[in-house]
């Protein structure tokens, strides 16, 4: 295992890297621990109402995901089927203003709660991090605690751990208790899964479910939902589940940084705006396209970089010492001890008396000066027989970013689940912005037209509900119009979006 950035010294606190414990690499994951409920708090705009542990836990069971994300596949499928038969063209309710507002109300919806979501998570972020007097010295090993231990009291080495050996929590630090059930106690303040990631995370996998109805709306609209898209969200329902199921420290990325583009990078504002027909410039969707990369890029790396953290904190470890005795250490007992030794015997005699239970005979027992024995004679054995004491040492305990088999599950499928969309991002923002080169091109095309001409080769079928770049291309024979939702009349017409977006 490799030092990093950190002190050699093992009475210090340092920052290591090496490979994941085999007994991280398990699959089926370990169901140990049970997932800790979201504690309750004072009512306030950020934490409006307390999630009953009951209902948390219930939803977090992996029947929940597995049956959402199978009836979704499975009905996705059915109505492209339907929609192919109908020539793909748009249902009828897909023409109502009622359907319109829908979908502006339904992005609105989701661009406010994106907000609410990233300001909590900012917010627990912000108060789970060391202080700025914590930061000097041993700052780095400060902020790899607070991010890879999210349960338990604030403070370096303060952390509840669930030991897999003994199946049950542990906090080192003797100052500290668990709570009720021996659990993490959920008064405890200062770390991330209390201070919010569990109410915020938890309502963040609830989400996944709600956003199977952006390919509602594109259903509705006749038009086909792509594998990619199905793959999708059914991806990221399985892998917020896992996050928050087995209390994975990284799932804090997903929950920050994605509800981040959504609200602050106006991704679903992006979608309001365009359901309410305001034009797009084509650098606002490049920005989109890029942030959501870097995104992917920074959070599939830094949630991998957690199977691989070790840091060490030097704890007081207990030893048992055995002292010489006292003669051969302390000269005023040893003179005592010297001048006793003659009177052992009556020592010894007084206690034998006490033995037989006569406390008043054994009390008038003189020692070898012939007065009554006093605190000498109990020194003069303890200096003959010796002592133990218990002393302390500080020795470095080791912690990695994981500790169960589960925890590591999580992160392995979010960083499957990202690589195949980070490298559909990169694809498709080659393709779309940095491959138009022809001047006549240009000229004859406008921006959208030309992004969207590459991105239907990289990316057909993609809809604007799993997309953060959106572009169209409308075929229409002269005569045709446009109705009042912008969809042409007709069949001879083709009405295609293409783009991605990112979810956990």
């Amino acid at each position: 295992m490799r030092s990093w950035l950190s002190s050699q010294r093992p009475d210090m606190p340092s920052v290591h890297f090496g490979l994941p414990r085999r007994s991280l690499l398990k699959f089926p994951p370990g169901s140990q621990p049970h997932t800790i409920p979201a504690p309750p708090a004072e009512r306030s705009w950020l934490q409006p109402f307390t999630i009953p542990p009951k209902l948390y836990n219930d939803a977090l069971k992996v029947q929940v995901p597995i049956t959402i994300a199978a009836v979704y596949a499975a009905t996705v499928i059915l109505i492209n089927r339907v929609n192919k038969k109908r020539g793909y063209k748009p249902w009828a309710i897909s023409k109502t203003k009622a359907f319109h507002l829908f979908v502006v109300l339904h992005n609105v919806f989701l661009a406010i709660y994106s907000a609410w979501t990233f300001v909590g998570m900012l917010n627990a972020f912000r108060e789970s991090m060391p202080a700025r007097s914590e930061m000097h010295g041993n700052g780095l090993v400060n902020v790899v605690d607070a991010l890879c231990k999210v349960n338990g009291p604030r403070g370096l080495g303060n952390a509840a751990v669930y030991d897999t050996n003994a199946d049950s929590w542990t906090i080192l630090n003797p100052e500290y208790k668990l709570g009720p059930g021996n659990t993490p106690d959920p008064t405890d303040v200062g770390r991330l899964w209390n201070k919010g990631l569990a109410f915020f995370g938890w309502i963040f996998y609830l989400s996944k479910f709600y956003e199977v109805l952006d390919t509602a709306i594109i259903l509705a609209k006749g038009k086909k939902s792509s594998t990619l898209q199905t793959y999708h969200h059914a991806g990221a329902m399985m892998c917020m589940w896992a996050g928050i199921r087995y209390m994975a420290s990284p799932i804090w990325i997903f929950a920050l940084v994605n509800s981040a583009i959504h609200a602050m990078m106006s991704q679903y504002t992006y979608y309001t705006l365009t359901a309410l027909k305001f034009p797009i410039p084509v650098r606002i969707k490049k920005s989109l396209t890029t942030t959501q990369i870097l995104q992917f890029i920074l959070g599939t790396s830094l949630a991998a970089s957690h199977l691989f953290i070790y840091y060490s904190i030097p704890f007081p470890v207990p030893h048992t010492v055995t002292l010489p005795p006292l003669a051969s250490v302390v000269p005023s007992v040893a003179a005592v001890a010297n001048a006793t030794q003659s009177g052992m015997g009556s020592w010894l005699k007084k206690l034998a008396l006490r033995a037989a239970g006569h406390e008043g005979v054994a009390a008038n027992v003189v020692n070898a000066n012939g007065t009554l024995f006093g605190s000498d004679g109990m020194r003069a054995a303890e200096a003959a027989l010796g002592k133990q004491e218990v002393r302390y040492t500080l020795e470095p305990q080791t912690f990695s970013c994981m500790d169960t088999s589960g925890q590591a599950f999580a992160v392995w499928l979010n960083v499957l689940y990202l690589l195949p969309l980070t490298w559909l991002f990169a694809r498709f923002f080659v393709r779309s912005y940095l491959r138009r080169t022809d001047p006549k091109a240009k000229r004859s095309m406008s921006h959208s037209h030309a992004a969207e001409k590459a991105g239907l080769d990289a990316l057909k079928g993609v809809t604007p509900s799993s997309c953060g770049t959106t572009v169209q291309r409308h075929h229409q024979t002269p005569g045709r119009r446009k109705d009042g939702d912008g969809q042409l009349s007709g069949n001879t017409h083709s009405n295609r979006r293409v783009g991605v977006r990112g979810e956990c």
